[in-house]
């Protein structure tokens, strides 16, 4: 069983912001990011308030549920790739969709429902479980 590397409770989305500033800290050495979590449990709100701290603009962060990937662009210009594979029936679809390419370009991939494509996920990466606790609190762990 992964060990935690940081728990963050968020007991308010006001507090957002500063937890997303403890995960930007905790992404150093880390490309692929895995997030699980309930659905309405606020993995695209918190991958919106993660993509604000490395300086994406919020307007630019939204749901890929229907695109599958967004590009987001940080402050240094790099890119930022944004998956959701809620809809996907099998790693088969990510595959033609080329997010093997993407997961091996180096550049920081955020993915919301990990385990529908588990097979293609390298093995070096951070996963984020977000906890509901309360209307708008959270429980976020990080374990590598």
């Amino acid at each position: 069983m992964p060990v935690p590397v940081l728990e963050i409770s968020i007991p308010t989305l006001a507090a957002l912001p500063a937890a997303a500033v403890q995960v930007r800290e905790a992404l150093q050495g880390h490309s692929i990011v895995c997030f699980e979590g309930e659905m309405g449990a606020g993995k695209t709100t918190f991958i919106k308030a993660l993509c604000e701290t490395l300086g994406v603009p919020s307007r630019d962060v939204s749901s890929p549920t229907f695109a599958l990937v967004n590009e987001y662009r940080d402050a240094h210009d790099q890119p930022i790739y944004h998956f959701d594979f809620y809809r996907l029936d099998s790693p088969t679809e990510a595959e033609q969709l080329g997010a093997v390419e993407y997961f091996d370009s180096g550049y920081l991939c955020l993915i919301e429902w990990p385990s529908r494509i588990e097979p293609l996920l390298p093995s070096n990466r951070l996963l984020i479980r977000l906890t509901v606790t309360g209307d708008e609190s959270r429980e976020l762990t990080i374990t590598s």
